[in-house]
């Protein structure tokens, strides 16, 4: 093998190592998937506090059919936003492809955690164990941002990720009080439209 062979090896390699480590440093995407969360989960939340303080009058009964709407509309926008987000450039980089699984099994853990405190009510007749749901899922919220920092690099996304745990115990500490989920409310909209919104400052404008 001549010089400039080994010499044309040695340039691919560094430009392989190059580019994986701009991967890595590449602005995480997805956060326009965290601010629709927090537009739709948020206010449904509202919706659920007003009704348990008596300011609206619409039942508790239908509380239920405001959370499975919410549900169905983002399960529109996921769809839709993560289509465009995996278009963008650095959407396959370790960081992103790390934080989007991280994201996805905290979206399924809630929605089978949720299956399960329902079917435990049902079995027990008591909504009592519905109860720590809210705790659950900013306690999930921050595992997910946690795995975000790590990956990335961003030290400030830890501020979301000890957010969501710290926020955990609040929460519970309200059990059984309309304040709850009020205090839900604005937790989650801190957990998901705030630092979304910041990255969707950080990512590309074009799509691939």
């Amino acid at each position: 093998m001549t010089r400039d062979q080994i010499k044309s090896i040695g340039d691919d390699i560094a430009y392989m190592k190059a580019m994986a480590e701009e991967g890595s440093r590449g602005p995480l995407l997805g956060g326009s998937i965290l601010v629709a969360a927090g537009l739709i989960f948020g206010p449904a939340s509202l919706v659920h506090w007003a009704v348990q303080a008596d300011i609206l009058a619409i039942g508790m009964a239908n509380v239920t059919w405001i959370w499975m709407a919410a549900l169905v509309a983002f399960v529109v926008a996921l769809a839709v936003l993560s289509r465009r987000v995996g278009r963008m450039p650095g959407a396959m980089s370790p960081a992103n492809r790390a934080s989007g699984t991280a994201w996805m099994a905290v979206g399924l853990s809630i929605f089978f955690l949720a299956l399960s405190l329902a079917a435990m009510s049902y079995r027990i007749e008591s909504a009592l164990p519905a109860l720590i749901f809210p705790s659950l899922i900013v306690g999930l919220y921050g595992a997910g941002w946690a795995v975000s920092a790590a990956m990335s690099g961003q030290k400030w996304l830890w501020a979301p990720a000890y957010g969501g745990w710290l926020a955990a115990p609040v929460l519970a500490w309200f059990t059984g009080e309309p304040a709850q989920y009020l205090v839900y409310a604005g937790v989650l909209m801190l957990l998901t439209i705030a630092p979304g919104l910041v990255l969707m400052r950080q990512e590309p404008s074009d799509v691939v």
